[in-house]
């Protein structure tokens, strides 16, 4: 049981970190154009690579997930992304969350929840 514990802990951690890359990389995406001089500006930003520092490090955390857990547990638990996304997209951005987006995000999380319970430990 602890293993579980600590594989969904570290996914989940993963997959916040995620989420948060993703919130770094919107934010500052507008103030760029997709031209030579505006890709050099966007990989010389500060928030940008925050953003990549996030992602390489929740790489790290979900490989060590995935060490000690099977990939059909450790991968839908991941998809908790769906879920960090659409909260703080509303909370920081002020993205308006429609029912219909809400009720499939707590839908992703019943996958996950059983997923979870399938676990067998090994």
């Amino acid at each position: 049981m602890f293993a579980l514990f600590y594989i969904v802990l570290l996914t989940l951690i993963s997959a916040l970190m995620i989420a948060f890359a993703q919130y770094n990389f919107k934010r500052e995406m507008p103030k760029f154009h997709i031209t030579k001089e505006g890709m050099i500006s966007i990989i010389s930003n500060g928030k940008i690579q925050i953003g990549l520092v996030l992602y390489v490090v929740a790489l790290g955390i979900y490989l060590v997930a995935l060490s000690l857990g099977e990939l059909s547990l450790v991968y839908p638990i991941f998809a908790s992304v769906f879920l960090f996304v659409m909260l703080i997209s509303h909370r920081m951005l002020k993205e308006l969350v429609s029912p219909v987006r809400a009720l499939g995000v707590v839908l992703i999380i019943a996958g996950i929840v059983l997923t979870a319970m399938t676990f067998s430990g090994g």
